[in-house]
């Protein structure tokens, strides 16, 4: 494709954390969100308790701060041990999405090709004439890319640059 006129965006920032609390930059402020930081204490203990955290596909990140006779890298420490399962388990299904996206592209013979990887986003070239078809595709192997108790909600974009969709 040397003249690609659409660009997907797929973004999965709802993945794992609700838009509010990601933009809001305050995780303290949990009011709205029963449970959160009760499981926040209970992962941190957890971690304490086993030097380590786990994602939600069982990726494990050992945290050696959390033994440190420093208390700001113990505190350190912890905030590895509440981002890990969020920020890891997001970029644990964004993975095995794009390779599900990948076979898919492949089997049904589209041009359109997946060009990059921005966080909990998807960037895709496109031809005009598949951009519906892999906006419904790709929307429906992000949201279903793992069984959660919680819906899993995926914005799409389409433009001809990425600011445009965005």
């Amino acid at each position: 494709m040397a003249n690609p006129e659409r660009l997907i965006l797929v973004d999965g920032s709802a993945l794992i954390i609700p838009r509010v609390l990601r933009h809001s930059g305050d995780i303290q402020d949990l009011r709205a969100y029963r449970g959160v930081r009760e499981w926040l204490d209970r992962t941190i203990a957890q971690a304490h308790e086993n030097g380590y955290v786990t994602t939600i596909l069982g990726r494990r990140r050992y945290i050696a701060e959390l033994a440190s006779n420093s208390f700001m890298e113990r505190l350190y420490g912890e905030r590895i041990a509440a981002n890990t399962p969020i920020q890891g388990s997001a970029a644990d299904l964004c993975k095995v999405a794009m390779i599900a996206v990948a076979g898919r592209l492949g089997s049904e013979r589209l041009e359109t090709r997946m060009l990059l990887q921005i966080h909990d986003e998807l960037l895709f070239e496109s031809p005009p004439a598949e951009v519906e078809q892999v906006s419904a595709l790709v929307r429906e192997e992000m949201e279903h890319v793992h069984p959660l108790d919680v819906p899993l909600v995926v914005d799409v974009g389409v433009g001809a640059n990425w600011a445009e969709a965005h």
